[in-house]
């Protein structure tokens, strides 16, 4: 089948082995696969990954190797990117995105959806209604990273938060922020971005423009970059509290004194809850216009991969010919 391999170099390969699933996995026809950052990030090294990328995805089941499948073929799925063992301690806490033993698709481990087909574990498969589009689907994934914060700490209307970063996650967490009751100022550097978040009631400032004075009791970074770090300290208050969505290199120079001095929290945050997100697409709850920059066939994976590192773009997607 055709497939996106990361072996050292990014290439399309026409002939990668077809997926065999398991018995309690189905295998998944992919419609649209998206770019997201940790796949810029595995082509530079990270994970010391080899194998199929991509981990958001909206396909159709074609096939299962069991019984627990069989009422999913034919029916338009996402699925969660965490393969777990459902035994370990993690698992037994309800902790499963912390499963020892885990896998994760196109990460650690396990092959992932840029393909033409996938296989996954029945239990990571989530339906999608009718009334919700592919280019909504794909977006599923991120869009329960957001929905995570919300899950970590609990969000005040009264309290003034911020998020760092107007790229494709920032533009969600706010979104999901605002359907909390929360009104977050967003700080990015892209003013045609931030337009977007204006358009929708959410207050935003350029990087140029911001005037930190350490008084906000919740920042989340979504930036991306270390810099989005050095302004979430300078946001936070005394006893506040910075999500952190930005995994950043060792060797960035952060001072974290302040940290300790401040007695601020920190909090890592990544995946998050599937059925949340879901349910904000049937409801029409989150905006999603626009946040796809662009589409490109499976075959054109350098080009889109090229596009999804450009400034000026939210997502991009590669679609595949089998797709919807």
């Amino acid at each position: 089948m055709k497939a996106v391999v990361f072996d050292g170099k990014l290439r399309v390969v026409d002939d990668y082995p077809e997926p065999v699933a398991a018995a309690q996995e189905v295998i998944v026809d992919v419609h649209l696969a998206g770019i997201c950052q940790t796949d810029i990030e595995i082509t530079r090294g990270y994970m010391d990954f080899r194998g199929v990328l991509g981990h958001e995805f909206v396909g159709t089941v074609r096939s299962c190797g069991g019984h627990e499948g069989r009422p999913l073929v034919g029916r338009r799925v996402v699925g969660e990117i965490n393969c777990v063992c459902g035994q370990c301690e993690m698992c037994r806490m309800g902790l499963s995105t912390h499963c020892q033993r885990r896998t994760v698709l196109g990460i650690s481990g396990r092959d992932g959806c840029m393909a033409q087909r996938v296989a996954i574990p029945v239990d990571n498969v989530h339906r999608i209604a009718d009334g919700v589009s592919d280019e909504e689907a794909v977006l599923v994934e991120p869009l329960a990273a957001a929905f995570q914060v919300a899950q970590q700490v609990k969000l005040n209307p009264r309290q003034q938060s911020v998020v760092i970063g107007d790229g494709r996650l920032g533009q969600l967490i706010a979104q999901v922020m605002q359907s909390h009751g929360v009104r977050p100022l967003v700080i990015g550097k892209h003013a045609e971005k931030l337009r977007r978040l204006e358009r929708m009631g959410i207050s935003c400032l350029t990087v140029d423009e911001a005037r930190p004075r350490n008084d906000a009791h919740l920042v989340v970074e979504a930036s991306g970059s270390a810099d989005g770090f050095r302004m979430a300290m300078d946001y936070v208050r005394s006893r506040g509290t910075i999500v952190l969505k930005s995994t950043i290199a060792a060797d960035s120079g952060i001072n974290l004194a302040p940290v300790v001095v401040n007695e601020i929290t920190v909090l890592g945050s990544r995946c998050g809850p599937f059925p949340q997100a879901i349910a904000a697409l049937n409801e029409g709850s989150i905006n999603l216009d626009g946040l796809i920059s662009g589409s490109f066939p499976l075959e054109k994976a350098a080009e889109a991969f090229e596009a999804a590192q450009r400034p000026e773009n939210l997502k991009i997607v590669l679609r595949n010919s089998g797709g919807k």
